[in-house]
């Protein structure tokens, strides 16, 4: 999976060739979940601070994480996106 951010040890990737609706990827640990960009739908398990974390950093970023999409779907390079400090 493609990382485009790591903060608090969580890593966010997105992989290229993905289904819709545009969504990324967030690990922790043993968890992991897959987040719509858009409405912010989560379908995994995370400890509920990482998860209030990765949703925190989802609204800052939404234009970034769909810019990200638009370029997985030209199979792109992904572009970095800051964490979360």
């Amino acid at each position: 999976m493609p990382e485009i951010s790591r903060f608090f040890g969580i890593v966010i990737g997105m992989f290229h060739r993905e289904h819709p609706p545009p969504h990324f990827h967030a690990v922790y640990g043993e968890h992991s979940i897959t987040v719509d960009i858009e409405t912010g739908e989560v379908h995994g398990s995370f400890p509920k601070r990482a998860l209030r974390l990765v949703e925190e950093w989802r609204i800052l970023h939404k234009e970034e994480l769909l810019n990200d999409w638009r370029l997985a779907e030209n199979k792109r390079p992904l572009a970095k996106i800051a964490p979360l400090e």
